[in-house]
């Protein structure tokens, strides 16, 4: 062929800039780009001769004292022809009005990276790392001659005859001084790692070194993938074959039935490098209206629901594309680990084209349907299971659940609660138990040890209490009151906001109310407190403080929220126990010094029971607490 220079179609110098621009932060996607072209150059050759793509491999080569990195494949190759209209033509419909919107939203985020992969510029991402880009190559196509391409700047090129005598591609990136991090073969090996770990054709890593004589040779990778050579029993060397960095055939992309439990544990723990074991995991296999595959784990519970973070890996045809994408994910499932595979996602997927694109909504309603399937049908058959991981799973549940409203309709029969007896029940299983004490209310704790003392009072009346002690329990109680049928009055009370059902029958001494609320108000130093005198159930507990249940919830999630500004003051009222011999002794005594001093112990004691106190009124209990031991003593 006769050698030509040109300039690159469609306005380069206009695209070249966006493409700089809009990638900048994430540059290192020249790699996946150019090793997917090899993927599917090798991919094209099995459709055209199968046997002859047995063993196709591509190799990418960290040259650094060259200053080079190579990207080597033997696919199909391409003829002169295609390499002009592959390479020197930037082949995209509407370039013109693509340039036109890049020009209305510069400055916006929503879809940087989607033009790469988009309009056929996936090769030109090079040239953000790149000051000089060749390629050789040579078409498989009989009597076809290799080819060599050039490019300082993506725009203008020289094009004549290679010396590449193999069929398939090279490309050379020759690393401008400001991207040398990309000569560092530990460095290419992440990138390649994250964005190609599950491409469909072996990838290997090579790096070239410089040895005595001036000689080069090709070290393969390093680590698992390094040619070590061991000396046998007569002293000869023996290189140990290469290995692939990549997994050309996942877990995921093979039948649920021919997967053990084992492999899949086992590729847990290599994708997300972890190192406990998950709890269970959802495989999904569909042919059929779409096609998608994946795995999706539900991981142990390590700390509150606050600090839980998942990571769903978005493939498409086995090359990554992004994490925790949410118009593809249901956003409570980013809470769990996996990887989900969609051969018809384009490489880069800008968030206007998924959040109206109906095919994705449909897989996005049939990932929660079946992670809805799994749970539901391990409620029915396998219920001791399902209440072993409840404590684990629960916050993804509740989550999904209130984010959801198709994922609450499936699982609204299946939502369960743990008593502080350590029993699991259902809504109606708890109406069922405690119906006749409570028809219209569940009691729950948010800290079992604190408030045991009030939770005593309900458990000695055979009251089932509830575990609800969570970030997200605060919000999920509103959500169960407000989402349930209008006409029912059904409301979830904390322990020590409602003592109405726990009074006894049992006869109590006529107390003087207003010499005790007197009392009650001057310990607090609170001139419009609201006292009560009740019979409670347990004569032990000689008061309590009962907070407002809405108050309580609205200052919670205020603190969650981080909008304590909007905090409302604290509204509760003090409940003293008319059959508490302590608040009988007080009620008898003249109101004086010492009778004050012990209302004010018996004041701090109930606020303790519901959360810790401050400072400088730990320092007076303490002091006051003293005093009263003081005091016992000398008796």
């Amino acid at each position: 062929m006769n050698p030509i220079q040109g300039n690159v179609s469609i306005d380069a110098q206009n695209i070249m800039p966006i493409i700089k621009k809009w990638l900048y932060s994430d540059k290192d996607i020249f790699i996946r780009e150019v090793v997917s072209n090899g993927c599917d150059a090798i991919t094209k050759l099995r459709m055209v001769d199968y046997k002859l793509a047995e063993g196709c491999a591509i190799h990418v080569e960290v040259d650094k004292a060259a200053k080079e990195l190579r990207f080597i494949d033997d696919g199909v190759g391409m003829t002169e022809e295609e390499v002009k209209t592959n390479i020197n033509q930037v082949a995209f419909s509407g370039a013109k009005s693509f340039l036109e919107e890049y020009a209305k939203s510069e400055g916006k985020d929503d879809d940087q990276n989607g033009i790469i992969g988009h309009f056929g510029l996936g090769f030109y991402s090079v040239f953000m790392v790149a000051d000089k880009v060749s390629i050789d190559t040579l078409s498989f196509r009989e009597g076809a001659e290799a080819v060599r391409w050039e490019s300082e700047d993506g725009m203008s090129f020289t094009m004549g005859p290679s010396e590449r005598a193999e069929r398939g591609t090279t490309i050379t990136l020759h690393i401008s001084d400001a991207e040398e991090e990309f000569l560092d073969v530990w460095r290419v090996r992440e990138v390649l790692e994250r964005y190609c770990s599950f491409m469909a054709v072996p990838i290997y890593l090579d790096e070239i070194k410089e040895v005595k004589q001036e000689e080069e040779v090709k070290v393969t990778g390093e680590g698992e993938g390094a040619q070590a050579e061991s000396e046998d029993q007569d002293g000869k060397a023996e290189p140990e074959a290469p290995k692939p960095i990549n997994d050309t055939k996942p877990l995921y992309a093979k039948a649920p039935q021919d997967c053990t439990d084992e492999e899949y544990k086992e590729f847990y723990r290599k994708v997300f490098h972890e190192y406990e074991d998950p709890l269970f995991w959802i495989h999904l296999n569909v042919d059929y209206p779409f096609k998608l595959k994946g795995i999706l784990y539900f991981p142990k519970l390590k700390e509150k629901f606050g600090g839980i973070e998942g990571q769903i890996k978005l493939y498409s045809g086995q090359v990554f594309v992004a994490d925790n994408i949410k118009e593809v994910i249901p956003e409570f499932l980013m809470l769990l680990k996996g990887v989900i595979d969609c051969a018809d996602f384009p490489l880069n997927v800008s968030r206007s084209f998924l959040q109206n694109d109906g095919y994705v909504r449909r897989i996005s309603n049939h990932i929660t349907k079946k992670v809805a399937d799994k749970l539901t049908g391990m409620f029915k058959t396998e219920r001791e299971t399902y209440e072993g991981f409840w404590p684990d799973i629960h916050p993804f549940i509740k989550y999904g659940v209130m984010r959801e409203e198709k994922f609450a309709e499936r699982m609204k029969d299946c939502l369960l609660f743990k008593t502080t007896e350590g029993k699991f029940l259902t809504l109606d299983e708890y109406k069922s138990r405690n119906g006749e004490k409570l028809p219209d209310k569940m009691v729950y704790t948010s800290d079992p040890a604190r408030q045991d003392a009030a939770i005593r009072l309900f458990t000695e009346r055979g009251i089932d209490v509830v575990v609800l002690d969570q970030l997200i329990d605060v919000n999920f109680v509103s959500y169960m009151e407000y989402s349930a049928d209008p006409e029912s009055k059904f409301k979830y009370c904390r322990v020590d906001a409602e003592l109405d059902s726990l009074t006894s029958d049992a006869e109590a001494p006529e107390l003087d109310g207003d010499k005790l609320t007197a009392l009650v108000r001057e310990a607090a130093g609170k001139d419009d407190l609201t006292v009560e005198l009740k019979p409670l159930a347990n004569e032990s507990i000689p008061l309590m403080l009962i907070e407002d249940e809405q108050t309580r919830r609205f200052n919670e999630m205020g603190r969650i929220y981080g909008r304590s500004e909007f905090n409302m003051p604290a509204k509760y009222s003090v409940v003293l126990n008319s059959r508490s011999k302590t608040v009988q002794k007080l009620a008898e005594r003249e109101k004086d010094e010492r009778s004050v001093l012990l209302m004010h112990q018996l004041f701090d004691l109930a606020e303790l029971s519901r959360q810790p106190l401050e400072a400088e009124q730990m320092t007076e209990f303490i002091r006051r607490s003293m005093e009263i031991v003081e005091f016992a003593a000398q008796m």
